[in-house]
């Protein structure tokens, strides 16, 4: 183990050649890194790097492989997230830990290291909340709750074990413009009385706007420092890449071709009592256009992305229409047959199967038709072939994998999602639908997965990109709407509208929509 040198510079926290082995790969490798008391402190670094890994290491998550950590300039192991708590070191995961059927007040007493009666937790949790700026009724059902109040529960329960140090990890991922703009406020006030903040961020500008300084991760390595408020989005994330991010070419609007894609006033009950139904939806794509749905998590998005794959059929078979064939109660097959492709949220379990290899993924994801080019003689699946489609996707989406045909459950999240993307895109689709295109991707992976969707609409295909990503949405739409309490806006053409319009209709101001011009079956 490498010698330990106690700094004195006054950092709160201080890591030394700290080094993480997962088998022989060294997922962190002798990472330096300083935090003062009283910064907000970025952690920048592609998919893959090594961030999550150093931020479990310091909440006690996992357990290093060599190096030190100091608290306060004295050595300490921190062998579990409760031992984290009682240093001082509070985290809030990208992902939250919530159950629904229970009370906001509820939720936070399960996270507690010891008992305290309900009663003071809502008291206490509601008086923090009001100081923070984080208005919450401790006695609310989370099921009742949007994806902003929802994140107000994780940091108010964090601030609630008094911490020096928060760790929060992508924080802004589900927030309306609004909503971000009052968390920056609590973290300039958390800032303000001394606490520091790690912030982990692929949203460069928010970084370069709330951010003291910024450390950079790359291949499990620190590669730079920088004070993020004297860098552009564009060097910070040549700093995270290596090299330079390539721009999306921002498609222009032509001559609208005909409607590939029509929804006319869609309803569908929730399934669950935490659903959320949708109500009246009504739409239509037409080739070389990109119709972009923003809106917060929670709102209805899973729900569309189910009606319009065909995963949930709904009754009504004139309901949805996919080039001038009526498949509302058809299922996902049917629409594939159509030329229809579609890219789900969750990449693990539901766009891939971990344990399987990509080239057997690719097998699954294809059609009766699609699949003839893999099959020979009595079916049996021809492996060359297969091999050969999978390999022509990884080169195409830059796909970095550990070996040829490895399982998909060893990719980083943004190589899966280049090669899930990709594998959709070769079948060159008239229809495609992606909820989420690039959830939690690098800066390099995005650009590439933003560039291939403006790609495939200018090659005459009609695409819908549903995303809560506003920079995402500006950078590839012809076409934005917003979808609010299960209700979706009218399109607006992208340049009519701004951010904090955006922002407004997100948070429910509704527009009404007049059912698109619904093509007839032959």
């Amino acid at each position: 183990m490498s010698p330990l040198n106690v700094p004195d510079s006054g950092a709160l926290l201080s890591v030394q050649k700290l080094t993480k082995f997962f088998g022989g790969f060294a997922a962190c490798n002798e990472i330096d890194l300083d935090i003062a008391p009283g910064e907000i402190h970025a952690l920048l670094g592609e998919n893959g790097a090594g961030k999550s890994t150093l931020v479990k290491m310091l909440f006690g998550v996992l357990e290093p492989t060599g190096g030190h950590i100091l608290w306060q300039g004295q050595p300490v192991a921190i062998a579990s997230p409760g031992e984290a708590r009682k240093l001082g070191i509070g985290m809030v995961f990208q992902h939250f830990s919530l159950f629904e059927a229970l009370t906001v007040a509820e939720n936070i007493a399960l996270s507690l290291d010891h008992a305290i009666p309900i009663d003071k937790i809502a008291e206490e949790a509601r008086a923090l909340s009001v100081a923070y700026g984080l208005p919450l009724d401790p006695h609310a059902h989370v099921a009742d709750l949007s994806v902003g109040e929802r994140q107000r529960i994780e940091i108010v329960r964090a601030l609630l074990q008094n911490p020096k140090l928060i760790i929060l990890d992508e924080p802004t991922s589900v927030l309306t413009p609004q909503e971000a703009d009052k968390l920056f406020e609590t973290l300039f006030k958390l800032r303000a009385e001394g606490r520091s903040v790690l912030y982990i961020s692929h949203r460069l500008e928010e970084v370069q706007r709330i951010c003291d300084r910024a450390t950079v991760l790359r291949h499990g390595r620190v590669t730079g420092a920088c004070d993020p408020k004297r860098e552009t989005p564009a060097s910070l994330a040549r700093m995270m890449v290596g090299s330079e991010v390539a721009s999306v070419t921002h498609p222009e609007r032509s001559d609208k071709g005909e409607v590939q894609l029509a929804v006319a006033n869609l309803s569908v009950a929730a399934r669950t009592p935490f659903a959320m139904p949708l109500r009246d939806v009504s739409m239509a794509v037409r080739s070389g256009e990109i119709l972009a749905i923003a809106g917060v998590a929670g709102n209805g998005q899973s729900e569309l992305f189910d009606a319009l794959s065909g995963e949930y059929p709904v009754v009504s078979v004139d309901a949805i229409v996919i080039r001038k064939k009526h498949v509302g109660n058809q299922g996902i097959t049917a629409r594939r047959l159509l030329g229809a492709g579609f890219v789900p949220e969750e990449r693990h379990g539901h766009a891939a199967v971990s344990a399987m290899k990509l080239s057997d993924n690719l097998v699954l994801a294809r059609n009766q038709s699609d699949r003839k080019a893999f099959l020979g003689w009595l079916g049996i699946i021809r492996h060359a072939a297969v091999k050969s489609a999978a390999r022509r996707i990884s080169e195409a989406m830059d796909v970095r994998k550990s070996g040829d045909d490895p399982a998909a459950g060893s990719l980083s999240g943004g190589n899966l999602q280049k090669f899930i993307v990709g594998r959709e895109l070769d079948r060159q689709p008239a229809v495609l639908v992606v909820n989420q295109p690039t959830w939690g991707v690098d800066a390099g992976a995005a650009s590439r997965i933003r560039q291939a969707l403006v790609d495939l609409a200018r090659a005459g295909s009609a695409v819908v990109v549903i995303s809560q990503d506003l920079d995402e949405i500006f950078e590839v739409a012809t076409d934005i709407a917003v979808i609010c309490e299960g209700r979706l806006s009218r399109p607006f053409p992208a340049g009519e509208l701004t951010r904090e319009r955006i922002g407004l209709l997100m948070g429910g101001l509704h527009e009404s929509s007049s059912p698109p011009e619904a093509p007839h079956a032959h």
